[in-house]
């Protein structure tokens, strides 16, 4: 028999033709249905964010990484494209094209490359921007304006609005659901960020996401779950004050947070358990806060406040090692 020669090298040892630029890729399009919805409702300005936001992204990373970083070999991978793009969703369409570009460089420059980079950040960056415009900012992110249904239309064309969610903590329940409906709330005529106002849209493009086994399920379910029961219960008690579950499922950020935003990887916890925790914490937060806060809105918060508390979530719900005794 002839000699073998065995090949040795550091673990891990698992291979994959998956790279980080396949996944950006992936989450870029199952947005696309969310940035169709946001063109239709609230025209191309919309779209033209949208664009923007991806590009000026982009730009910044590869400024960092081959100037300031000095990295001649560093390529764009699409993560800073995939953090432009959801801060554009996130914001309203009377927010300037400059002031988008500001949260772009605070998200890329701040909050990801000051931590060292993709996979060091502990905020998720898209999130923190759009916290960081909304105090630098407060007029023009929370401005809302009317649905327009078309594609050509420019935001000017439409009257401003207040949120489904803003109604329900100024004027109650019925004051909401004389102005819409659950069909409205469903597919996005509403008031609202350029990317969450369509839920059946936004879960399309996470039912994508599930299929190229690119997010983890359990975050969302649990989020949104625990909304859901929270708001059951609350429901019961004062259905005028506190609006019905399905409301709170479909009004707001709930489901672009929850399916795109609290599952990004590198912000949220590594085991099943800790995941689960995330979701429960992410989903409580939110309710206390658009029951009981002085903002109608909580999921921003929720999330960057359980990735705070995803390395300590992680701690302690990692499994023993075999051979290892506990604790």
């Amino acid at each position: 028999m002839k000699n073998v020669k065995l090949l040795t090298s550091p673990a891990p040892h698992v291979r994959t033709q998956d790279s980080t630029r396949k996944v950006m890729i992936d989450v870029i399009i199952a947005l696309v249905p969310a940035v169709i919805a946001g063109t239709f409702f609230f025209g191309l300005y919309a779209l033209l964010l949208s664009i923007i936001g991806m590009v000026s992204a982009e730009l910044v990373e590869l400024f960092i990484m081959r100037v300031l970083r000095k990295d001649k070999s560093f390529l764009p991978n699409g993560s800073a494209a995939v953090t432009g793009l959801l801060l554009a969703l996130n914001l309203s369409v009377a927010t300037p094209w400059w002031v988008l570009i500001i949260g772009v460089v605070f998200a890329i420059a701040i909050v990801k490359h000051a931590f060292g980079g993709l996979g060091q950040n502990i905020f998720n960056p898209a999130l923190a921007a759009r916290v960081f415009l909304l105090v630098s900012f407060p007029t023009a992110m929370t401005t809302w304006y009317r649905p327009i249904a078309s594609f050509t239309g420019w935001y000017t064309d439409a009257q401003t609005t207040a949120t489904p969610l803003a109604i329900l903590k100024l004027q109650g329940f019925s004051k909401v659901m004389a102005d819409t409906n659950y069909l409205d709330l469903a597919f996005g005529n509403i008031g609202g960020c350029i990317g969450e106002t369509s839920a059946v849209l936004l879960f399309i493009g996470f039912l994508y996401l599930v299929f190229r086994k690119r997010v983890k399920i359990v975050i969302p379910v649990t989020y949104i779950g625990t909304v859901l029961l929270i708001a059951s219960i609350f429901y019961t008690v004062n259905p005028e004050r506190f609006g019905s579950p399905l409301f709170h499922m479909l009004a707001g950020g709930l489901m672009l947070g929850a399916l795109f935003m609290a599952t990004d990887m590198v912000t949220s916890p590594m085991t099943i358990k800790g995941q689960f925790i995330f979701g429960l914490g992410c989903g409580i937060v939110t309710m206390l806060i658009r029951y009981f806060g002085g903002y109608p809105e909580g999921v921003s918060l929720s999330i960057l406040l359980m990735n705070s508390l995803v390395p300590i979530i992680d701690r302690h719900t990692q499994p023993r090692i075999f051979g290892r005794r506990k604790g």
